[in-house]
């Protein structure tokens, strides 16, 4: 028999397990599609034993996004506030590097779940707006506002710049969960860790101020 120090870290490893098994079959099958049951047989437990983690799927699908993106949040938000480079570098090497991390993380998916499934689960777009895209927009925001402030950047708009960082790296996550999944289609665009270092440099080429003559 287990001894109670291995059922106590069992028990402790379970919500994770069930999220990681929902978001297993979220990914395959669409939030929708899924049945609690299924994400219960995934994980090797019974469906009351995941009723007792999370009540329903769409708290299960809230879990998984507060622990994967809105943990990505704050932790790019640590990063941007403990950089003391230029605000340029900021944005190249501390975002291109937290975007990676994303990409290649379970986070990823979580972008193409919401786009496809949100128009049907209006609680779950509510949840998105508040967890994911206000605090990550205000991250980014006080990077660019930053450079502005310091003579860096041009006065630009802020908020169709902060859109302008955002869209593309949301998009090359969708790709990888969606059209990225078919092998005639996986390397289509290349290696991502350059398109993201490529992305941060093209907008950082309009973003600085031109030199003084």
């Amino acid at each position: 028999m287990p001894s109670p120090s291995t059922r106590q870290r069992r028990k402790d490893a379970r919500p994770q397990e069930l999220l990681d098994a929902a978001m297993a079959l979220f990914v395959e099958k669409g939030f929708a599609a899924t049945k609690s049951e299924e994400v219960a047989a995934r994980a090797g437990v019974s469906k009351g034993t995941l009723y007792l983690y999370f009540p329903s799927k769409e708290e299960l699908l809230k879990a998984a996004i507060r622990h994967t993106l809105s943990a990505d949040i704050a932790a790019g938000a640590q990063m941007a506030e403990a950089h003391t480079g230029s605000c340029s570098e900021l944005l190249q090497d501390v975002m291109s590097a937290w975007w990676l991390r994303v990409y290649s993380s379970s986070s990823a998916c979580i972008f193409k779940l919401v786009l496809t499934e949100v128009r049907n689960f209006p609680d779950i777009a509510d949840f998105y707006l508040r967890e994911v895209i206000e605090p990550g927009t205000a991250v980014i925001t006080r990077m660019v506002q930053r450079g502005i402030d310091a003579g860096e950047f041009r006065p630009v708009d802020v908020t169709g710049t902060v859109h302008s960082i955002v869209l593309p790296m949301i998009m090359l996550c969708v790709h990888k969960h969606s059209l990225g999944a078919c092998p005639n289609m996986e390397a289509s665009l290349g290696d991502p860790e350059l398109f993201i270092r490529q992305h941060m440099s093209l907008l950082l080429g309009g973003l600085r101020r031109p030199a003084a003559t």
